[in-house]
């Protein structure tokens, strides 16, 4: 079958694994333990463990189109509720790309059918910086600033979640942090943006929001 060497290499990958640590697996099927939780995009050149140099187990894994935390994304929010309240995670973190395809669509305003009302998202996060990004030289930066704050207002969202919230109200050790990866480089890079406590988060937002943006 045209997809046998796929079952092939996970044979062989999982051979490796054991012959490096016999017990990883009878390990790995008890429970899960991560620390962390990584919101991150559906784009296939991203997978979490690997850029992080993490094994199966270590991170607790949700992804969607342009990393997005929407409050009526019912999908989104139980990983987050099962991760906070079940898993006990210490860290949550929402990581976008540079050249996001989802974002390059939504800044274009493509028409590519049903997911044009997720990207709709996006575009109100251009639409409020907007004379930020209408100053900015050209169509690869205005891109790459929008993969930047796409990725600091998700997180502002998923820190007024009330899971994210309830969590922080309890006294629970919880951080929200926003990266961004770079294709051309395997980099991650922290935009700043973490959070321990509910502390002014929109204005906070705003101006670390201005300081990217004066830096340009």
């Amino acid at each position: 079958m045209e997809l046998d060497h796929l079952l092939e290499g996970n044979r062989k990958w999982a051979e490796l694994i054991t012959a490096e640590q016999p017990d990883f697996f009878k390990q790995l099927a008890r429970q899960q333990q991560p620390e962390l939780l990584w919101i991150g995009c559906a784009d296939s050149r991203v997978p979490a463990n690997e850029i992080m140099g993490l094994v199966p187990g270590e991170v607790f894994v949700h992804r969607n189109v342009a990393n997005l935390v929407v409050h009526t994304d019912l999908n989104c929010l139980s990983v987050v509720q099962y991760a906070v309240d079940v898993l006990k995670v210490k860290h949550i973190i929402v990581t976008g790309h540079y050249g996001c395809g989802g974002v390059a669509a939504a800044l274009k305003k493509q028409q590519l059918g049903l997911i044009d009302n997720w990207l709709r998202h996006v575009q109100d996060v251009l639409k409020i910086y907007r004379g930020y990004f209408d100053a900015l030289p050209d169509e690869a930066s205005r891109l790459n600033r929008l993969c930047e704050v796409n990725v600091m207002v998700q997180v502002q969202n998923l820190a007024e979640t009330t899971i994210v919230q309830d969590a922080w109200q309890r006294g629970q050790d919880l951080s929200v942090h926003g990266w961004i990866y770079g294709l051309d480089d395997g980099i991650l890079k922290n935009l700043g943006v973490s959070h321990r406590m509910d502390a002014d988060l929109s204005d906070d937002m705003h101006q670390r929001v201005k300081t990217l943006f004066a830096k340009a």
